[in-house]
C-alpha cells in the first residue's frame, strides 16, 4: 500500500484523531512556532491522525482579511510529514472544508495538493439548502478527496438530516467515513442505521464527534435488523475537539476501549469513565452557556499547561464564559487521573 492507501486502512481500522486549535500571538496574527509545538504535542502523544482547518482551528481562518487556511495546513503536513519520516508511522491527514459546492470543492483541492488524505466535510452555514444539494456537494468533493461525512450539531449551524440522507451519503464512492456530532440519541442513530442499509455499509468507519457521549459511542453495538438480517456498526474512533486536550491519556482512553469493544460484558468503571469525561467537556465546551465558550475553553486547558501562549481567538468577542473558568479548575481538580501533564512535561523539556 502506498502512504495514503495505508492512512485510508488506519482510518477505517478506527484511532484517535483530535481537532486541532489555531496558536495565535496576543495580536491574533499567526504564531507558527506555536502550531508547529501543538503539532507535535499530539503526535508525539500517540494519536492516529490530526484534522485541521476544522471548528477547533477556527472558521474564521477562512476569512480573506486573515487568509490563514493554507498556511496552517501547510505547516500541520509539514510536521506530520517529519515524524513519519522520523518513525516509519503514517498519520491520517484530515482536513476541513466547508462552504457551498465551488468553495468546499476549492478547499478539497488545497488539501490534496498539500498531501491530505482525506476531508471532513461540513454542512455548516447551509441551513436553507436541501439535502440533495448536500448530496451532490458531498459527490463533487469525493470527486476530488476521499470524504468524510459530518452531522453537524444545531448549535453549531447544523441541523436535523434524515436517515434517507445518510444511507445516501454512505452511498456515495469515496465517501470513506462519517463523523456524528449530532450531540443528540436519536439523530446518531438515525445516521447509523442510514449507513448499516447503505451498499456500501462495510466500507464507511464510523467517528463519534459527540462529546457527550464519547465513551459510551466507542462501546456500543448498533444492531438492525434489515430484510431478515441483523447488521451491526459501531464506532470505531472519534475526530474530537475535546481530544485536543490531555491527548495521551485519551490515547491510552482509547486502547482500553477497543479492547471491549467485541466484549459483551462492559466493566462498571468504564461507564463510570463516560461520566466523567462528559462532565469535563461540559466545562470545556462551556455547556452552561451553549457553547459559545469552547474554543477558548479548550485554549485555557492548553495555556495551563504550557502548550499554548494564550486563550486568543481571531474573534475577539470569543472568550471564556462567566464562570467557566472555575468549571475548569473544578473538573481538572476532580478528574486528576483523565490529565497528561506528566507528559507533557516531559514532551516540553524534550523539545526544548
Amino acid at each position: 500500500m502506498n502512504r495514503q492507501e495505508t492512512a485510508l486502512h488506519n482510518l477505517k481500522e478506527g484511532t484517535v484523531i483530535p481537532a486541532i486549535p489555531l496558536a495565535l500571538h496576543s495580536d491574533r496574527t499567526f504564531y507558527e512556532e506555536g502550531q508547529r509545538k501543538l503539532v507535535k504535542y499530539y503526535l508525539h502523544a500517540g494519536v492516529g491522525g490530526v484534522a485541521v482547518a476544522v471548528h477547533t482551528t477556527q472558521f474564521e481562518i477562512r476569512k480573506p482579511e486573515i487568509n490563514l487556511l493554507e498556511p496552517v495546513l501547510k505547516v500541520a503536513a509539514e510536521e506530520i510529514t517529519k515524524y513519519e519520516q522520523e518513525t516509519g508511522k503514517t498519520i491520517i491527514r484530515v482536513s476541513g472544508a466547508c462552504g457551498r459546492t465551488e468553495q468546499a470543492v476549492s478547499e478539497a483541492k488545497l488539501a490534496k495538493s498539500l498531501g491530505y488524505d482525506a476531508v471532513l466535510l461540513s454542512p455548516g452555514g447551509l441551513l436553507e439548502e436541501s439535502e440533495e444539494y448536500l448530496i451532490e456537494r458531498t459527490q463533487a468533493v469525493a470527486a476530488i478527496l476521499p470524504v468524510i461525512g459530518f452531522y453537524l450539531q444545531t448549535a453549531c449551524g447544523g441541523r436535523r438530516l434524515s436517515y434517507e440522507y445518510w444511507r445516501a451519503v454512505a452511498d456515495t464512492p469515496n465517501v470513506v467515513a462519517i463523523k456524528c456530532a449530532s450531540f443528540n440519541r436519536y439523530q446518531t442513530i438515525d445516521l447509523v442505521r442510514g449507513v448499516a442499509a447503505s451498499k456500501r455499509s462495510d466500507e464507511i468507519a464510523l467517528y463519534t464527534g459527540n462529546d457527550d457521549n464519547i465513551v459510551v459511542d466507542l462501546l456500543t453495538p448498533f444492531r438492525f435488523t434489515m430484510d431478515g438480517k441483523q447488521v451491526e456498526k459501531r464506532f470505531v474512533g472519534g475526530l474530537l475537539g475535546h481530544w485536543s486536550l490531555w491527548t495521551n491519556n485519551v490515547v491510552k482512553q482509547f486502547s482500553e476501549l477497543k479492547k471491549y469493544q467485541t466484549e459483551s460484558m462492559i466493566p462498571s468503571d468504564l461507564l463510570s469513565l463516560a461520566i466523567e469525561v462528559t462532565d469535563c467537556n461540559g466545562a470545556f465546551f462551556d455547556v452552561a452557556n451553549n457553547f459559545a465558550g469552547c474554543i477558548p475553553g479548550v485554549h485555557e486547558v492548553l495555556m495551563e499547561q504550557e502548550l499554548m501562549e494564550g486563550i486568543w481567538c481571531l474573534d475577539r468577542e470569543e472568550v471564556l464564559s462567566k464562570n467557566q473558568l472555575d468549571e475548569i479548575h473544578r473538573v481538572q481538580k476532580m478528574y486528576p487521573h483523565l490529565t497528561d501533564d506528566e507528559f507533557v512535561k516531559s514532551f516540553l523539556s524534550q523539545i526544548k
